[in-house]
């Protein structure tokens, strides 16, 4: 019986690449390029808010999408195009082939992965779950297409906190997988009955407490915005706790001229489109114990670039496949997590 989950994986975390610097003319054309390669492939580009600026600029501009993961789940449902160019994860990319077996995903690095994904490995995962068969589980979305199968149910940040308080109103035990630090401040939110699994992000994993605390002393009038998947410690300074869209929505809406933003600097862009008038910082990643792995930004998602995009849409590599038996599985915590945000009218869409 395994009671407790296996200890994870050592994740190597990959250098930030590094791309040729590019002029406004140069970028210019890349960006034309790329768009006629996209309308010749009868493709849409399904960007997170996470990747490169530029990307999540085409994709707006091409009449794709820029959103958090439970949006970009249903995007692809949602068009007509028979291919659809997933920038951002891999698990990014499985999903959307889960929920659109009939269209080619596409994605510009199929290394681009997760520190969550790769650190909640099928088979020890399906052991825990087979030793806690009274538990329902309960899977992030960062997480592989095996992983998913073996779940109930599958959630984002934006969908946990209602789906998770909708199972224990009924008295269900939950198994939960992979972040910590998001199980805990769900746990902390519901009261419920959670077995975690014992992962992190290596990009929230990086936010120390002690710098926040110190920024914060410098800015006082800030609000300090956080993703859930931050340690414990430095969720509990934040103003507002939150999936992407939800720090989004903040920026827009609350009167603080200043934010101290704890999540993957990628995001700035969207907050600076939408609220151009903030002032945006982002939280330490410096501080006692601080390496500074990823420095704000994910290394897997920083591997999304406009030159790969072009190179991917000219060759048509770097197809997401699945296990048909594995998708069929896959579909259906999936599934249940998109029914119930329709009956719930949750929707993970930014605000316009």
């Amino acid at each position: 019986m395994v009671t407790t989950p296996q200890p994870i994986p050592d994740i190597q975390v990959p250098k930030h690449p590094r791309w040729p610097a590019l002029s406004a003319h140069e970028k210019h054309a890349l960006k034309q390029r790329i768009k006629a390669l996209l309308e010749n492939n009868n493709a849409v580009l399904v960007a997170h808010y996470y990747v490169d600026a530029d990307l999540q600029e085409l994709a707006e501009e091409t009449g794709g999408c820029v959103a958090d993961s439970l949006e970009m789940a249903r995007f692809g449902t949602t068009v007509d195009a028979h291919t659809l160019v997933v920038c951002g994860v891999r698990f990014m990319g499985e999903t959307a082939k889960i929920l659109n077996p009939e269209k080619r995903v596409l994605m510009p690095d199929l290394g681009a992965t997760c520190s969550l994904d790769e650190g909640c490995p099928a088979k020890e995962f399906s052991a825990f779950c087979d030793a806690h068969p009274d538990h329902t589980v309960v899977v992030y979305a960062n997480t592989s297409a095996e992983v998913k199968a073996r779940s109930d149910w599958m959630v984002t940040s934006g969908i946990a906190l209602p789906i998770v308080r909708h199972l224990a109103e009924k008295g269900e035990k939950i198994l939960w997988a992979p972040d910590q630090h998001l199980g805990k401040y769900i746990q902390k939110q519901t009261g419920v009955d959670m077995l975690l699994w014992p992962g992190s992000c290596v990009v929230h994993e990086e936010f120390k407490a002690f710098a926040l605390e110190r920024l914060h002393k410098l800015h006082p009038d800030a609000a300090v915005l956080v993703h859930p998947e931050s340690p414990e410690s430095v969720i509990e300074q934040a103003d507002v706790v939150g999936s992407t869209t939800a720090l989004i929505k903040a920026v827009q809406e609350m009167p603080n001229e200043t934010f101290i933003v704890a999540t993957d600097d990628g995001i700035f862009w969207k907050m600076q489109q939408l609220a151009p008038g903030k002032k945006l910082l982002s939280a330490p990643t410096a501080g006692e114990g601080a390496t500074c792995v990823s420095c704000a930004h994910c290394p897997w998602m920083a591997m999304n670039a406009l030159q790969n995009l072009e190179q991917l849409l000219r060759k048509g590599n770097n197809e997401i496949h699945i296990d048909e038996q594995i998708r069929q599985k896959a579909v259906i915590p999936i599934q249940r997590m998109l029914d119930f945000a329709a009956s719930h009218g949750i929707s993970g869409a930014a605000p316009k």
